[in-house]
């Protein structure tokens, strides 16, 4: 476990049928009606218990641990298939956060954080729920302020897939902005109904929205902050899922689409967040060759500088030494 372990601010319980049933989610692109309706049609039931928590970042852990996760790199999208395990696992599956949480899920954006949120439309209701019931503890927000302030999301159904990858009537595939382009036979094809469907646990944090030059020091850190305030309280609530649980942690290059964020630096981080939380096997899924080659690059970089630098600060300090740049937005 970390040093200094994230504040639980609040907790709640959502019967899935009876979320849905007063929360029904509001989709104003037709692309995600049509989506919605493959995945939810007539008759469907929504079972289970959706439990949401949000946490309150506190400072990191003065000292490295000793203790590293298994990293393990998967040059692919997400497929939520379970990961092997020793013992049993609980897993999570990192959803690239807005500020404001699930904001754009009904419209034609198609990010990763509205793709998930397709693929689990409960987690519309999710949203319109916290809305209308005007919690201070538990608003749909990531960040209060300054403060990091991650949701997790346990017991999500996973009710579809969508493929994003392109095909002759669509050659560019349909992440992003051009999934709102295509024709609703291309959406018809790319879509699978996933019936039963399967169960995801979600961690909902929002990476820095963008900056310009050089990585300054208070940067790196609130980075490290928000992902490690993240994993621990994955860790949290896997002990309330399971007894001594393997803690799995499923993410990618988080905050390096429209955020432009440096891929090199933010997978160093996660990285780093891993070990801080105490996670227990940390997959990173790079998508492409190039994703994979800058996952290789921040695994060297975090491995050769926690050699050399046993507290969290000389370390974070080290890493701003390197002189990381942002990026630019892809758009998306």
């Amino acid at each position: 476990m970390p040093a200094s372990e994230p504040r639980l601010l609040a907790r709640k319980e959502f019967d899935a049928a009876a979320l849905v049933a007063a929360h029904p989610p509001r989709i104003t692109d037709a692309n995600k009606r049509l989506v919605h309706s493959i995945a939810c049609p007539p008759g469907a039931a929504h079972r289970g218990t959706v439990v949401v928590s949000r946490w309150q970042a506190v400072p990191l852990p003065a000292a490295v641990p000793a203790a590293a996760p298994e990293l393990r790199m998967r040059e692919d999208v997400y497929t939520y298939a379970p990961e092997p395990a020793a013992r049993p696992a609980v897993e999570w599956h990192v959803n690239f956060a807005d500020l404001l949480l699930f904001v754009a899920y009904g419209s034609r954006l198609f990010a990763q954080d509205e793709m998930q949120a397709a693929e689990h439309p409960v987690l519309g209701s999710v949203r319109e729920a916290l809305l209308a019931a005007q919690d201070p503890a538990l608003p749909p927000t990531t960040r209060d302020g300054a403060v990091p302030t991650p949701i997790l999301l346990r017991g999500v159904e996973r009710r579809c897939s969508v493929d994003t990858a392109h095909d002759a009537a669509m050659p560019y595939g349909l992440y992003g902005n051009r999934f709102a382009r295509a024709s609703p036979d291309v959406i018809r094809k790319a879509t699978t109904r996933i019936d039963p469907p399967t169960i995801t646990n979600l961690i909902a944090m929002e990476a820095p929205p963008g900056g310009n030059g050089r990585y300054t020091r208070a940067q790196i850190e609130e980075i490290t902050t928000t992902a490690t305030t993240a994993f621990s309280a994955a860790v949290l609530e896997s002990g309330l899922a399971a007894e001594a649980p393997a803690v799995v942690v499923h993410t990618g290059h988080w905050g390096t689409g429209a955020y432009g964020g440096n891929r090199v630096l933010m997978a160093a981080l996660q990285m780093l967040a891993a070990r801080l939380a105490g996670i227990d096997v940390l997959v990173f899924h790079t998508f492409d060759a190039d994703g994979s080659e800058a996952w290789t690059a921040a695994r060297t970089l975090v491995d050769s500088l926690i050699a050399t630098h046993p507290s969290t600060a000389s370390l974070l300090d080290a890493i701003e030494a390197r002189g990381f740049s942002w990026g630019v937005s892809d758009g998306n």
